[in-house]
Formats: structure tokens, C-alpha cells, sequence
């Protein structure tokens, strides 16, 4: 189970990445007073927070009901996270872990950030919330993985809050391009956990099919 936590780990600083979301929460919350750029960032996270864990508790049955089985979401989960990774090597924008220019501009004109951008798709983005359900996989029914993909959760929005709390001294510190730096090696880390999500998916297919094919020829 440690290896589990240290791979779940790795995977949501990623894609989540706390230190490149400082810039866009700075941004988005120019002006404002420390009191509410507090609150604003504590009920972003745990916005956040409640949509991961819904997906971690529901996301299997979710998978079932509309018939979708775990390899096929392995490789179609790989390969948006392959995408993700590309954008985060080309220090590129995106819209699986960002908003868009037209969801910014819309953004600027609320008063209350905290759902949107902050919560989705800053957060709890397409990048994220495929994390994980691949993490969980295919046992969701045990509950020592459950508590191990919560706890890492837990760990990565706690990083993601002091991020948002300290995001004005963070890019004093580091600057932009600083940010870019961290965010094109984490890319490079996320695009080989991507590959391997697909290489997974793409081996379970097959011992799927071996295991389908005899029942159907001999019926």
C-alpha cells in the first residue's frame, strides 16, 4: 500500500500542481482583502475536496452504469493525462487543468471564484478527477485502497490551501518562469505515469478478450 500512496501521490501533485495554480489564484484575486482571499481559497479546496471524494466512492459505479470497463478508461484516461503532460512540458495552457480564456474573462466578472475556476477546473479538473479513478481501479471495494487514495487527497488539497494562502509570496518568490521550470519537469514525470495508465489498459484488454473468446466459441 505504500507504493500505492507514493504513486497516487506523485500523480496528484502533478496534475493538480499546487505551485502553478499560485499565479492564476493571485490573479483572479488581485485586489481583494486577505480575509477573503482566505475564505475564498478554504472553500475552493474544499469544494474540491467533496467532488474527488465523490468520484473515488461512486466513480466505479459510475463506470458500470454506463457500461464503460476499467481498461478502456485506463487507455482513454492515459491518454488525456499524455495531453495534460504535453501542455505542462510547453509550459502551455489548458483547458484540463485551467480555464479557458473565455471561462477567465467570465470568471473576473463574479465576485465569488471559489466554485468556478477555483474548485473546477483549477482543482478538481478532467485531469484530476481521471486520476483518481484510475488510482482506485478496479478495487474500489477495498477499503484499504480507498483510504489510501483519500488520505492522498487529503495531502494534495492541504498543499493546494497553503499554495492559494501563500500564492502572492510563492510567485515573489519563484517568479513565472520559475513556475514554468517546476511545471515542464512535472510534466515529463506525468507523461511517463500516462503511458504506463495506457500500457496497463491496453494489457488487461487482452487478457480480457483471451479470457472472452473460448466462452463465446464454445457456446
Amino acid at each position: 500500500m505504500f507504493d500505492l500512496f507514493v504513486d497516487s501521490l506523485i500523480i496528484m501533485l502533478v496534475v493538480v500542481d499546487p505551485v502553478g495554480i499560485a499565479p492564476i489564484f493571485a490573479a483572479l484575486t488581485q485586489g481583494e482583502s486577505p480575509a477573503v482571499k482566505r475564505r475564498t481559497a478554504i472553500r475552493g479546496t474544499f469544494i474540491a475536496g467533496a467532488i474527488l471524494v465523490v468520484f473515488v466512492l461512486a466513480g466505479d459505479t459510475l463506470l458500470a452504469a454506463l457500461g464503460i470497463g476499467m481498461p478502456a478508461f485506463q487507455i482513454a484516461g492515459g491518454l488525456l493525462l499524455f495531453l495534460l503532460a504535453v501542455d505542462m512540458v510547453f509550459a502551455r495552457p489548458s483547458g484540463l487543468r485551467a480555464p479557458t480564456a473565455r471561462e477567465q474573462k467570465e470568471a473576473e466578472m463574479k465576485k465569488d471564484i471559489s466554485v468556478f475556476p477555483l474548485a473546477i477546473p483549477l482543482i478538481a479538473g478532467p485531469g484530476a478527477l481521471t486520476s483518481v479513478l484510475l488510482m482506485v481501479g478496479e478495487q474500489g471495494d477495498d477499503p484499504v485502497v480507498l483510504g489510501t487514495v483519500l488520505a492522498v487527497i487529503g495531502v494534495v488539497l492541504v498543499l493546494t490551501l497553503v499554495s492559494l494562502l501563500f500564492s502572492v509570496r510563492i510567485m515573489a518568490f519563484m517568479g513565472e518562469t520559475g513556475a514554468n521550470v517546476v511545471s515542464r519537469v512535472l510534466g515529463v514525470v506525468l507523461a511517463a505515469l500516462a503511458v504506463q495508465f495506457v500500457l496497463n489498459g491496453w494489457q488487461e484488454g487482452f487478457v480480457l478478450m483471451d479470457d472472452t473468446v473460448p466462452q463465446m466459441l464454445t457456446i
